[in-house]
């Protein structure tokens, strides 16, 4: 089976943002994703080309162009944003993002009606009912497609950096779940998610998806779903980060990633060894920052040598920043000290409940008031 990879022009970016639509008096979510989306539509009818549809909804995804900073896609997803807000302010709905919604309750969500929706619902049943989670994907180009395989599994080795540090999933149903990550936990329970197989070669990725195609686990590439996934774009795609709250953010988020693909693709052009990590030490590591989030310690290397999760941060940081002002992103990369400083959103969240009593309303309001800002509160 032959997977194309699109040409793509290299470090390219792309983000798209998975934003929840809740009621600005209860806080809870609000299932009008297709009034807003006819609203937006085109006036000769057709999808809105940066405004998307959703699994459930309760959701909407906003996606930007193919750029060439992180500056340049945030501009993108602020006007994207302003559009919303032109149809869901007089709504009385807010937009909010986080991994999960604290408190709404996934019997009383309604699926889009769409072909491919209901396929996905019918095999997956409870689970699939269940994924009422909210991510932001970040795509970046690879102009060689020998590169792409190479780079995932770099970027594995800092799969937990990049969980920790975006982890806004602690609730669960009015629940406080004791993960700073409940949602990178229940996303992988659904067939073909969670972790990619780290192949050696671009046939044994074909060879792998021709077998899932044969055996009738898969349609199409698309319905692999892992956390790291090469895409028909010719992009590498990055979907390990929980829905952020606010654009500062996802921005800091997409440059993490954006300097790390473009470091690891430098890398292999001066010739130097990738870094790479056992499947078993990259699965601790996953589970690791999910449970324990920015407290998390975290396995480094093949042998086994640990370290607490935000020191490793800082010193990838470190490393990060001649690439980081090459691509321009110093500013958005910087906002990452900000975070390793005020707290992720878990344990911003956390904090907003602690102070309110345990209400988990206090929180959605504290989520709405984020994405208003722009920034972590």
């Amino acid at each position: 089976m032959e997977i194309p990879f699109a040409a793509s022009e290299r470090s390219t970016i792309g983000v798209e943002w998975e934003l929840a639509l809740v009621d600005a008096d209860s806080g809870d979510l609000r299932q009008v994703a297709q009034t807003v989306l006819d609203a937006v539509a085109p006036p000769g009818g057709g999808e809105h080309p940066t405004i998307k549809q959703e699994l459930l909804l309760n959701t909407v995804e906003i996606i930007t162009d193919v750029c060439h900073t992180v500056a340049e896609a945030g501009a993108d997803l602020e006007r994207s944003i302003a559009e919303l807000r032109a149809i869901t302010d007089p709504l009385r709905v807010e937009l909010m993002c986080a991994g999960t919604h604290p408190f709404a309750r996934w019997t009383n969500q309604k699926v889009t009606d769409k072909q491919r929706y209901a396929t996905l619902i019918d095999r997956t049943q409870w689970w699939g009912r269940q994924m009422l989670i909210f991510g932001v994907h970040v795509h970046v180009g690879i102009e060689d497609r020998d590169k792409v395989l190479p780079i995932l599994r770099a970027v594995l080795t800092y799969f937990p950096h990049i969980q920790a540090l975006s982890a806004s999933s602690p609730f669960w149903g009015g629940k406080d779940t004791g993960y700073a990550s409940n949602r990178a936990l229940m996303f992988q329970q659904l067939p073909t998610a969670g972790l990619p197989f780290q192949f050696d070669t671009w046939d044994q990725f074909e060879a792998y998806a021709a077998d899932m195609v044969h055996v009738g686990v898969i349609d199409e590439i698309s319905e692999i779903r892992w956390d790291i996934r090469p895409s028909r774009f010719g992009t590498l795609e990055m979907r390990i980060c929980d829905g952020s709250p606010n654009l500062t953010e996802v921005l800091a988020f997409a440059a993490l990633i954006h300097c790390l693909v473009e470091h690891f693709s430098t890398m292999i052009d001066e010739g130097r060894e990738l870094p790479s990590l056992p499947a078993w030490f990259v699965q601790e590591n996953k589970w690791r920052s999910a449970r324990y989030g920015m407290d998390a310690i975290i396995i480094l290397d093949r042998e086994g040598n640990e370290r607490l999760v935000t020191e490793a941060v800082e010193d990838l940081l470190l490393e990060l920043a001649p690439t980081a002002e090459r691509l321009r992103c110093t500013e958005e990369l910087g906002q990452i000290r900000t975070i390793l400083r005020k707290g992720a959103s878990y344990q911003r969240q956390r904090a907003v409940a602690r102070r309110n009593d345990g209400d988990l309303g206090a929180v959605v309001a504290s989520l709405v008031a984020e994405m208003r800002a722009g920034r972590p509160l």
